[in-house]
This record gives structure tokens, C-alpha cells and sequence, in this order.
């Protein structure tokens, strides 16, 4: 195979086929924990009803971006919107979609695919012995031995957004008065959530100068994973009867 041949068949591989369904979870913002399943493209995503998502986001456009088909892939296309939209934390106008890529528009942060779409793309990755190692943000490292890995990198201070939210000075306390039921679902809840962020940190490898730290890319998967699953928890205890 040609280099030109093997390059267009790797950037496709992981890309959805043809018919496929949408999937979107929502990590962040009003519609926090909401799932928006089984949407066939394409589709509008914005404020304003006729989208085919809906979102309760004043920053986001009224009709803010498309994905739609072109033969195996499904391509999302910024539909000239105010604030723009990021793709793994990265502006995109126009990107092809892989399960588990993040979206993010407005305040809202939406996650593509379900959790065995995404699975799939890792199987896949480890199979062709990428995503050993990673940084958040969806660029391939080149140095060292490294070299195959898909890097990605969480940069918490990069949003102002996010670190409005960093506010809190210390853990809220537990509630009290609770039957011996509930405290036992709740630590059954908290011990569920411990065993996976354990998980995901001793996965991590923190570089010599100790000024980042970086996990592997299944791993930062499961973390995003972790944090819808916590949305979906908030969004069932905030409004029981929301769908």
C-alpha cells in the first residue's frame, strides 16, 4: 500500500461507517447528563427549536454546527457561530467525528459516541499499538519511543469557564439522618467512584520536572466515561422527572 493509501485508510478507520446512529452525552452545562441517542445525520445542534439537540446555552449559537454524512464519515461543520466550536479542545470549523472525541460549544461539553462505540476505537487503537501514552489534546507525540502514541492534554487552566467553577474551598458534607439503606447506597455510589479514579491515577506518569502528568488515552476515555455517569447522577437527583 502506498503512503498516500495508508494514510487516508488510517484517518478513516476509527471514523464511523455508513447509516450509523449519533450518539451525545452531555458532560457539562445546562443539559448536564442528558443523552441524546440514536439521531440519524444529519443533525443541528443549537439554542434555538428545529435543532435536532436542543441545547439551554445562551452562548451558543441559535443554529450553531451540523454533522453530517460523507461516505464512511460523519464530518462536523461549525455552522459560522458565534463563539466557535473546539473538537478536543481544539477550535474546528471543520473536523471528522471519531468515538469519544469532546465537543465543546458554549458552556455545554458533549461527548461522541456510546461507551461501546467508544470501546471499539480503543480496541482498535491498542490493536495498531496506539494510545500507550497520552496528553489531552488529540495530537500525535513524535519524540522518543513514544512516537506511535495519540497525545492528548488536559489543560484545567485554559477555560476561563472551568475555572469559575473552581470555587468551592472545601468538600460539602454528607447528609445526615440518612437510614441505614441509604447510607449503605451511598457508600456502595462513592465506592464505585473511588475504584475508578484510582484506577485512572495510578495510570498516570508525571515527567521528570513534575510539571505534567500524562495518562493513556483508554484511561482518559474512562475518566470522561466516569464524569458522564456523575452528570447523569446530578441531573437525576436535581430534577427526577427529567428525561
Amino acid at each position: 500500500m502506498r503512503a498516500g493509501e495508508q494514510n487516508q485508510a488510517e484517518a478513516t478507520k476509527a471514523a464511523p461507517g455508513p447509516m450509523t446512529r449519533i450518539t451525545l452525552r452531555v458532560l457539562d452545562g445546562g443539559d448536564r447528563g442528558k443523552v441524546f441517542a440514536d439521531l440519524a445525520p444529519p443533525i443541528t445542534i443549537g439554542r434555538e427549536e428545529g435543532n435536532s439537540v436542543q441545547l439551554n446555552d445562551e452562548r451558543i449559537s441559535r443554529f450553531h454546527l451540523k454533522i453530517q454524512e460523507d461516505g464512511p464519515k460523519l464530518v462536523l461543520t461549525d455552522l459560522e457561530s458565534t463563539n466557535g466550536t473546539r473538537v478536543n479542545g481544539e477550535d474546528a470549523h471543520l473536523r471528522i467525528l471519531r468515538y469519544g472525541d469532546v465537543i465543546s460549544l458554549g458552556r455545554s461539553v458533549l461527548l461522541f459516541g456510546t461507551r461501546d462505540q467508544i470501546a471499539h476505537r480503543l480496541e482498535e487503537l491498542r490493536n495498531d499499538g496506539i494510545g500507550e501514552t497520552g496528553e489531552l489534546l488529540g495530537e500525535e507525540s513524535r519524540s522518543g519511543s513514544d512516537s506511535g502514541a495519540l497525545s492528548l492534554e488536559l489543560r484545567l487552566g485554559a477555560s476561563e469557564d472551568l475555572q469559575s467553577t473552581l470555587h468551592i474551598p472545601q468538600p460539602p458534607d454528607l447528609p445526615e439522618g440518612l437510614t441505614a439503606g441509604q447510607a449503605a447506597q451511598i457508600s456502595e455510589l462513592l465506592e464505585y467512584l473511588h475504584l475508578r479514579t484510582r484506577q485512572l491515577i495510578q495510570g498516570a506518569a508525571i515527567d521528570e520536572d513534575g510539571e505534567r502528568v500524562t495518562i493513556p488515552v483508554a484511561q482518559w476515555q474512562e475518566l470522561l466515561d466516569v464524569q458522564a455517569q456523575l452528570a447523569a447522577y446530578l441531573r437525576e437527583i436535581g430534577d427526577p422527572g427529567a428525561d
